[in-house]
């Protein structure tokens, strides 16, 4: 795997654990090609990652100029292979601040943010029922993770029934690319 754009883009990614479903090249292409049309630039942008994997997209976001980026997974394998992954971009110069966090997303967001964050990637596995992306997403909205400028991306199966938008947040699209669909939203106004 390699970074596609930005301040380390080519550079060669550790590749995930097997139990790890990576978002392809297509889709972390198009995520944030439609993150840059909806939100700007990156550029000291606070980004989460819940369900992190091998830490790709953060990696992205990191190239792209994110000034903090936040990795979240309960995945002791995988958390490890994006701690690397972060260690290898950390080379490059201009490199915003990372941190991996090894913890369900669920108990991450029950703890309540330290920081509001401009984006939020989520990735959970394909199998994890619509009620828990629900769950999710409300606790991002009830606990202080977002801005009203804030813009979430969830991705998931494209065979999958779409889940819900809780209170609190509204859908601005959805996007297929192949076996994907990744769902963008934003705070209600």
């Amino acid at each position: 795997m390699r970074i596609i754009a930005g301040l380390a883009k080519g550079r060669n990614i550790n590749s995930p654990i097997s139990q790890v479903r990576p978002t392809s090249d297509r889709a972390r292409e198009a995520l944030f090609s439609t993150l840059e049309s909806e939100f700007g630039s990156l550029s000291d942008a606070n980004f989460l990652d819940l369900y992190c994997g091998s830490g790709a997209v953060s990696c992205e976001a990191l190239s792209r100029g994110a000034g903090v980026v936040v990795a979240v997974d309960n995945e002791e394998k995988a958390t490890s292979v994006t701690r690397s992954n972060f260690e290898l971009l950390e080379k490059s110069p201009g490199i915003g601040s990372a941190s991996v966090i090894t913890m369900s997303a669920g108990k991450y967001l029950d703890k309540g943010a330290d920081l509001a964050f401009d984006i939020v990637f989520i990735d959970p596995p394909y199998d994890l029922p619509n009620s828990d992306v629900e769950k999710i997403l409300l606790s991002l909205v009830n606990n202080g993770f977002l801005k009203s400028s804030s813009i979430i991306a969830v991705e998931r199966d494209s065979k999958t029934k779409p889940f819900s938008w809780p209170q609190g947040l509204a859908e601005l699209k959805v996007r297929k690319y192949g076996a994907a669909s990744i769902y963008y939203g934003e705070p209600r106004q």
